[in-house]
């Protein structure tokens, strides 16, 4: 070895300079080596590339010490720029990743996780202003769940979205104010609760999964230090002595780019502002000495991108709560009537883990099979996949924590090609439903006693079946799969597997995987499940919340579109419905998805309270031109000519179908505009814009002779669902109900042509009407 390596000086043709060990005419072992722009590495070399420890300085001032592999930055060391930009911690090809510490110019402290030179994992983010955040983060932004502290003592704890406020949180103000809501896109949007200071508050520990006091959580990281990380270094190849001379400029552009690219150029700007709402508490805490004002008093309130839009005041004691007695009286009855009751206390965990075992199987068996046409016999009895999942698990399935089960796939091969007919990519389905993240439950919106579990993505919703609707659902099946090749705007649910679990006592549990269309980029204000009857079709006011699905009686609203729009929407609904009136099926609804727009009167009460909000930004050098565009609040609805290039046309579950001409904007293609926004692709039941309208009660304004009405810009989202309900099944009611005199608009007990007239008719005239010709 000392007689192949040998410690020499050598000059070469470009000006670049080495001095140290040599291998034949590489670079080996300890050397330096000098570039002819000026930069220096002092270090570990292996056949002619820097692989080991070493320090490497370049012109203008800055430096990297740490580890080195195959000539790049790799492993674990500190560069620091010429800046005064510092980081330490993990590398990879010369790029930030995994666990380190970056020290920003501006004194921003970035602690955690990196991935190619991106904030993404978990991490604390300290800004100079005093403002902190710790949670996730993807893709350089704050995503995910997360927890922000601002230097004036307001917390929020919350779900993040490309560093906005997305989803629910709740945000704790210094003052002692608590609102527990949701937002869209930084804004107040949507149902929440808001108790002021002083008031008697609900414990956080059990809203956030954190300590009562939301600080404790940045408080327990300030000493936060990344350990060192261990690379394993090895190459896959040698090269030649050009390799060795690789240019200091390279290695310094990446490096140097590298901070300018992601030095925190993430206009996370929090648009949710201290409006009239929290200056309110804190009016109300300072007054209570001298007011009578119960320190039980809280606010139940309902916004629109920001804009306060209803408010109702209630004691903290009207709230709805559950006491234990009248939860162990549920749990018996429960436990005495339900079918699905078979896995005790534990019965949902076990549900989702077996669902997630059996659905991996199965897409994993079925994929690898060379795509064909449905064949009749893909729909018989023997259309089926059968599997045992023992616990301790076999050479065909893996051990697993749940209990053994018996696992059945309905027509394997027919729901493949609905979930290709759909534009489903089979890694995407089962990568959403059987992900680390899991399944979470959902309360049932309707009477059935199903159980509803929702992917961690929200693309899917997963529904447990009775063995009539089982039966239904196969019977139907082959003109199902026909409908939805023919129409592919069709309205009806989209439907992704069908499955059956069973345990070795013999009980059953069926399931079946549909698309959630309310999967959306829009915050959907208000839910509906229509049928047209007017019979019980109401929803009492102490069970309505943000999440509830209202009713016939509880739609007070008229929607309005393009003429265009409207009648290709009607066009769809009654193809449907003389398809499911073929299969002899009644009690359909049409669920209905409403994202309200804030009304352009409301838009000045939201503009003086800009100045009053606590702000978040990442060093960026126009932060304050993308803060002003993150403030600007949305002016209604446009229609403008589809332009593919500007929207997202990759599908989704609730998304197929071509794009929808408008007769406003002469019978073209069209997206819907949301100035300040968004651009969306408009489609049948997906995107489809609105007016809605609602006339003023009368107790409300004063005696006029011309009706008031309130209109509002709306988005809409709709499809027909529980499509299940056989008329064989319903028939037995119409005997008991001959003798009655029930409401004419009541279409539960009819049949299925009756059905589907009434329900085509009340869309046309209560819900969708068609303009009124001047």
């Amino acid at each position: 070895m000392e007689d192949s390596e040998r410690f020499e000086e050598k000059s070469f043709p470009n000006g670049d300079v080495y001095i140290g060990k040599m291998k034949g005419i590489l670079p080996h072992g300890r050397g330096k080596y000098t570039w002819s722009d000026g930069a220096v590495y002092e270090g570990d070399w292996v056949d002619g590339k820097m692989t080991g420890k070493g320090v490497i300085t370049w012109p203008r001032g800055s430096k990297y010490e740490g580890e080195f592999s195959g000539g790049y930055l790799h492993g674990h060391g500190t560069f620091t720029h010429s800046t005064g930009c510092v980081y330490t911690g993990g590398w990879r090809m010369d790029a930030h990743h995994g666990i380190g510490r970056k020290t920003y110019s501006n004194s921003d402290i970035y602690d955690g996780l990196w991935k190619e030179g991106i904030r993404e994992g978990c991490g604390r983010y300290s800004w100079e202003n005093g403002n902190v955040y710790i949670g996730n983060w993807k893709s350089g932004q704050i995503n995910g769940r997360g927890v922000m502290k601002w230097s004036n003592g307001d917390i929020f704890d919350g779900c993040w979205l490309n560093g906005l406020k997305q989803g629910s949180g709740v945000y704790k103000f210094a003052d002692g104010g608590l609102y527990i809501g949701t937002w869209s896109k930084g804004l107040k949007d949507g149902k929440g609760t808001f108790y002021p200071a002083g008031s008697k508050q609900p414990s956080l520990k059990k809203l956030c999964s954190l300590n009562s006091d939301d600080s404790s959580l940045l408080s327990n990281t300030e000493n936060h230090k990344p350990p060192k990380q261990k690379f394993t270094r090895s190459f896959s190849e040698k090269i030649s002595v050009s390799g060795r001379s690789k240019s200091s400029r390279q290695i310094s552009h990446r490096t140097s780019s590298l901070d300018s690219n992601f030095s925190l150029h993430n206009p996370s700007v929090d648009c949710i502002c201290r409006d009239s709402s929290s200056s309110l508490s804190q009016t109300l805490s300072e007054s209570q000495s001298e007011t009578s004002l119960s320190p039980s008093l809280v606010y139940e309130r309902e916004y629109m991108q920001g804009v306060l839009n209803m408010e109702r005041i209630r004691h903290y004691s009207e709230m709805p709560h559950k006491n234990k007695r009248q939860n162990k009286f549920s749990v018996k009855q429960v436990k005495k009537s339900s079918w699905i009751d078979i896995f005790g206390g534990r019965r949902s965990y076990y549900l989702k883990l077996n669902l997630q075992l059996g659905i991996r199987y199965t897409v994993g068996k079925i994929t690898p099979v060379p795509a064909r046409e449905v064949r009749s016999s893909d729909f018989g009895d023997r259309a089926r996949i059968r599997m045992y999942f023992p616990k301790e698990g076999s050479q065909l399935t893996p051990p697993h924590c749940s209990i053994d089960f018996y696992w059945k796939d309905y027509c394997p091969m027919v729901f493949r090609n609905l979930r290709e007919m759909f534009k489903l990519d089979a890694a995407e389905y089962m990568m959403s439903i059987c992900g680390d993240s899991g399944l979470r439950d959902i309360s049932s919106p309707g009477k059935s006693g199903s159980i509803f579990f929702l992917s961690q993505d929200d693309r899917f919703v997963i529904k447990t079946l009775k063995k009539y609707e089982l039966k239904v659902m196969l019977n139907m099946l082959p003109k199902y799969y026909h409908h939805v090749g023919s129409y592919e705007n069709t309205l009806i649910t989209k439907f992704f597997g069908l499955h059956r679990i069973t345990l070795r006592g013999g009980k059953k549990v069926r399931f079946v995987v549909m698309g959630n269309m309310f999967c959306t980029e829009l915050h959907i204000h208000r839910r509906y499940d229509l049928k047209g009857s007017s019979q019980g079709r109401y929803t009492k006011e102490e069970k309505i919340n943000s999440n509830t699905t209202l009713k016939d009686l509880d739609l007070k609203y008229e929607f309005h579109m393009d003429k265009k729009l409207r009648e290709s929407l009607f066009k769809q609904i009654s193809v449907d419905c003389m398809f499911l009136e073929s299969q002899h099926i009644i009690d359909y609804s049409l669920l209905l998805g409403l994202h309200f727009r804030a009304p352009e009167n409301l838009k000045a009460l939201v503009e003086p309270s800009r100045l009053m909000q606590p702000q978040l930004s990442l060093a960026s050098e126009d932060d304050a031109h993308k803060q002003g565009e993150q403030l600007i609040i949305p002016k209604g609805l446009l229609l403008v000519a589809h332009e593919p290039s500007f929207v997202n046309t990759a599908p989704g579950p609730h998304i197929r179908g071509n794009t929808l001409r408008a007769y406003s904007i002469g019978d073209k293609e069209v997206d819907l505009l949301l100035p300040g926004t968004a651009r969306l692709r408009v489609q049948l039941g997906v995107n489809m814009p609105a007016q809605a309208t609602r006339k003023v009660q009368e107790d409300k304004v004063e005696e006029s002779e011309v009706e008031l009405f309130e209109v509002y810009d709306v988005v809409l989202y709709m499809g027909i669902i529980d499509i299940l309900q056989e008329y064989t099944v319903k028939k037995k009611l119409e005997h008991a109900c001959k003798s009655l005199q029930y409401d004419p608009m009541t279409i539960s007990v009819v049949k299925p042509k009756t059905y589907a007239e009434r329900f085509i008719n009340f869309m046309e005239k209560k819900v969708f009407p068609e303009p009124e010709t001047p």
